[in-house]
């Protein structure tokens, strides 16, 4: 009976629907429908709507239940709210209106969520006032207990290597890197004229890049009381940023040279020819009129000259291109003010490092080597913060004030050597805005083609960190001559920290992750330290160590 009840319904309902007119489309409006004027059925019989206004109501009700719970509930919680409202201000007047001269209304804690107040300026400048308060704290207990130890005469020893080497072998060396830019020149030269062969050329091409990484570490290995630390240091990064500057000029040659010859032995397309009247006004045909005003652009193969590639080895890019963008003057004062700060930025640095880092690297060595966790942990808290200031002053020293100069020296234009890196939020952002030329060179001449040759975004990714991991470990590892893995393992662990910080970030929000880069950055630098001091002291002065009496610092 209930099924021939619903079927009836729907019968009912269909009938009344196909009767209504146009703007009649939900059974409401049939309901509240008074007349039944112009409402006929199949047959042309006039309906009455009385006798179905049941079934419009239970459809009405049927297909609006779900709705009219959810409106009611809303409303009833809206109206609560509201009434709330209504008694709460009620009860406020009539509290104004007594003489105890009330002084107390509903008020939220200011560090409660729902106080919804959100200026803590004055604790961040509380906290920096705290933060330099303590560094001057260390200062001065650094001063009453070593003195003074700033001396410019050791740093001029330090940086000419006088008393760690003999003679000027890393001068040499650098000088005999041009051998390896001839080569490189020379090798495209014939490339483009096809004297060598592309197979020959290139393998030409990989050896001599290879050659580049390698023969720093053979002579220095062979050769090691020739070099002092920083001459070490200094030839170990100037033969990195070549090695990647070659790279980058071998393939942006072979990418033009490609074009060249498919344009070269592209079959001719027949051009539309010129009228009489063309050839004396002076028109011949080009679809461009040509500007003076517009320099003309360096076309391959004319860039391959020592005049081009010379300006690429100097410029602050390790991205070749065939024409740079470049400025039309030199700014004097914003080069003057570049080049002051790098003579005082050079001076603070090195002042720290032999006024407050030295010492604490050195008070590290015992505890380190004991394993004394405590003692070590202590030691490397203390190394953090002038680590850490150290790390700041070279940042800015390089990626803005000298970069900033040579680029305006070469009239460079391209100035996008950082980003807020300071703003990451996670790991990868901040690989990815630090280092600009780097991160730029890793993109487009490793990232992009492995990922064009068949491989995932995540494998590419992994070959950069390689990579980058390779580098670190060999502009330590060489100049130090201790033969560790300790920067190299890292670089890697940058990987699994990456996701660590993205997960953060997720669960705990933006500001959480940029902690977890921070802490990174402020204890990582100087754990890394004190484990290769810890290891070139081992390797080079066991007989002094094995002598030292330990001394509480």
């Amino acid at each position: 009976m209930a099924a021939k009840e619903q079927n009836g319904r729907v019968g009912m309902i269909k009938k009344l629907r196909r009767s209504a007119s146009a703007s009649e489309h939900n059974m409401s409006e049939l309901r509240n429908r008074k007349s039944t004027q112009n409402l006929f059925d199949q047959h042309g019989i006039p309906i009455d709507l009385k006798q179905f206004r049941k079934v419009l109501d239970k459809e009405d009700n049927g297909s609006n239940n779900n709705n009219s719970s959810e409106k009611k509930t809303r409303y009833r919680r809206t109206q609560s709210v509201t009434r709330a409202e209504e008694i709460t201000t009620k009860s406020e007047k009539q509290r104004l209106q007594q003489p105890d001269k009330g002084c107390h209304r509903p008020r939220d804690s200011l560090f409660s969520w729902s106080s919804g107040f959100s200026n803590f300026t004055g604790l961040v400048n509380w906290g920096f006032l705290l933060l330099t308060i303590g560094g001057f704290r260390l200062c001065l207990e650094n001063l009453l207990k070593y003195g003074i130890r700033v001396n410019p005469l050791d740093w001029y020893i330090f940086l000419s290597g006088k008393n760690e080497s003999e003679g000027h072998a890393s001068l040499f060396l650098i000088l005999y890197s041009f051998v390896h830019i001839s080569i490189c020149l020379l090798v495209e030269k014939g490339l483009a004229m096809e004297i060598i062969s592309e197979g020959l050329g290139m393998f030409m091409q990989v050896t001599n890049i290879i050659v580049v990484v390698v023969l720093p570490v053979v002579i220095m290995h062979l050769k090691g009381h020739l070099f002092s630390l920083m001459g070490a240091s200094t030839v170990c990064f100037f033969y990195s940023i070549l090695f990647l500057k070659l790279w980058s000029y071998v393939q942006v040659n072979m990418w033009c040279r490609e074009t060249y010859h498919m344009k070269q032995y592209k079959p001719r397309v027949r051009r539309p020819s010129i009228t009489l009247a063309q050839l004396k006004n002076g028109q011949f045909g080009d679809d461009e009129e040509k500007d003076e005003d517009v320099p003309v652009l360096v076309q391959y193969p004319d860039n391959l000259c020592y005049r081009d590639i010379i300006y690429f080895l100097a410029a602050p890019t390790l991205c070749y291109e065939l024409n740079f963008p470049k400025t039309t003057r030199i700014r004097k004062r914003f080069l003057l003010k570049r080049l002051l700060e790098v003579i005082i930025g050079v001076n603070v640095v090195m002042s720290l490092f032999q006024q407050w880092i030295i010492p604490s690297v050195k008070n590290s060595l015992i505890p380190f080597s004991r394993m004394e966790v405590g003692l070590a942990t202590e030691r490397l808290l203390k190394l953090a913060l002038p680590n850490h200031l150290v790390w700041l002053c070279f940042f800015y020293l390089t990626f803005h004030s000298f970069l900033n100069a040579t680029g305006e020296i070469l009239h460079f234009a391209d100035r996008n050597f950082y980003n807020d890196w300071w703003n990451s939020n996670n790991i990868d952002t901040f690989w990815r805005t630090w280092n600009m030329p780097v991160h730029r060179w890793c993109v487009r001449h490793l990232y992009i083609p492995v990922v064009k040759m068949g491989y995932s975004s995540r494998q590419a990714s992994t070959i950069v960190f390689l990579i980058s991991a390779f580098f670190h470990e060999y502009l330590v590892s060489v100049p130090l001559q201790t033969y560790k893995i300790w920067a190299f393992l890292g670089m890697m662990g940058q990987i699994p920290l990456s996701a660590i910080s993205k997960a953060v970030e997720r669960a705990l929000g933006p500001r959480m992750g940029n902690i977890i880069v921070w802490a990174s950055i402020i204890l990582g630098q100087p754990l890394c330290i004190m484990m290769y001091y810890h290891d070139y002291v081992i390797t080079h002065y066991t007989d002094s160590l094995n002598s030292t009496m330990y001394r509480e610092l």
